[in-house]
């Protein structure tokens, strides 16, 4: 039974209606979207003053992980500049690491970020811990060459978005837990939190066709699991089943009113604020799931990008007055 549900945003809507959407994800469709053109990135430099670089780090279990990093060019002589480590969206079964790469590039540009984005291995062919294990040996490849890449390690940013997201919050644990790197902050854009899948916005955008559906969702958390029962589920995987969310770095979290990751988004930034922590959330009315990474030129998805930039803005703008407060560093006097 479908529930009542919020609607979506007018013009939102209008634009969703010319997309070709389905209710449910399966291994053939899978196929056909990872056949796909990839997101056409040297478009989205051509543009702008940047200088980029590719280099393939090696894992401890001999995996190879490319990454990509975009750093402004610079004509002040050499400074260090804050970090965006990317990650992307995809239900953890697609994507690669140019996938919604306009959002932090639009950090390169504002803030002078250097950004660097790593292809973690994707489900089906990878499960459990791999892919965040990726995206961690990434963020410790970046912390541990942060001088040759103009970083100041006490701005190291972790955001990513859907999956992204989520593996952004479950490597921001790692970190925290291992005590390195230090994690200045992390941004979490429509994070994809929780395998139970079980919360009221979840069961409201089922059976019908959308963006990313309940149905979807059990998919790619499938595909990422198998057949691990709940209490076997690592919270690095699925960090909505974490005990402890104390000690984490300011966080950003946002979301629309009309998706599957609405609910847990919420009790994931309740849960921060009940640890002590900084939290701030925002829910867009009417937006449907990655709405400003598809559609960034409509009113409500400019204003969730002006309000994510606006954070930032105060974010940095503390680190660079000193205060600073990172995971791996202390903040006792």
């Amino acid at each position: 039974m479908t529930l009542t549900r919020p609607g979506i945003d007018p013009e939102l809507r209008t634009l969703l209606a010319d997309l070709p959407l389905s209710s449910e994800l399966s291994p053939e469709l899978l196929a056909q979207i990872r056949q796909l053109p990839s997101t056409p990135v040297d478009t989205l430099l051509e543009r702008r003053a940047v200088e980029r670089r590719e280099v393939t780090i090696t894992r401890p279990d001999g995996a190879q992980i490319p990454v990509s990093i975009f750093s402004p060019q610079r004509t002040d002589g050499f400074t260090t500049a804050p970090c965006v480590y990317w990650l992307h969206g995809g239900g953890m079964v697609m994507g690669d690491r140019f996938s919604q790469i306009d959002i932090p590039l639009e950090w390169l540009d504002r803030f002078g970020a250097v950004v660097v984005t790593v292809d973690y291995r994707l489900a089906p062919e990878a499960t459990g811990t791999t892919l965040v294990d990726d995206c961690y040996h990434g963020l410790l490849w970046t912390a541990e060459h942060a001088a040759g890449l103009g970083i100041d390690p006490a701005r190291l940013i972790v955001a990513g978005i859907s999956a992204g997201g989520g593996l952004a919050a479950g490597v921001t644990l790692m970190a925290r837990d291992r005590g390195t790197p230090a994690i200045a902050a992390q941004v979490l854009i429509c994070p994809m939190l929780d395998h139970r899948n079980t919360t009221t916005s979840s069961r409201q955008y089922s059976g019908e066709p959308g963006v990313w559906t309940r149905e979807m969702n059990e998919f790619g958390w499938r595909s990422v699991l198998g057949d691990l029962q709940d209490a076997d589920v690592p919270d690095y995987v699925s960090p909505a089943t974490a005990e402890d969310l104390s000690d984490l770095p300011p966080t950003y979290i946002d979301a629309g009113t009309a998706e599957v990751f609405r609910d847990e988004d919420v009790a994931y930034a309740s849960r921060i604020w009940a640890a002590g922590g900084q939290a701030e959330l925002h829910i867009w009315a009417g937006g449907f799931h990655g709405f400003d990474a598809l559609f960034p030129r409509t009113r409500v998805s400019a204003a969730a990008r002006r309000t994510r930039n606006k954070w930032l803005t105060r974010l940095l703008s503390g680190l660079s007055a000193g205060e600073r407060h990172a995971v791996g560093t202390s903040t006792a006097p």
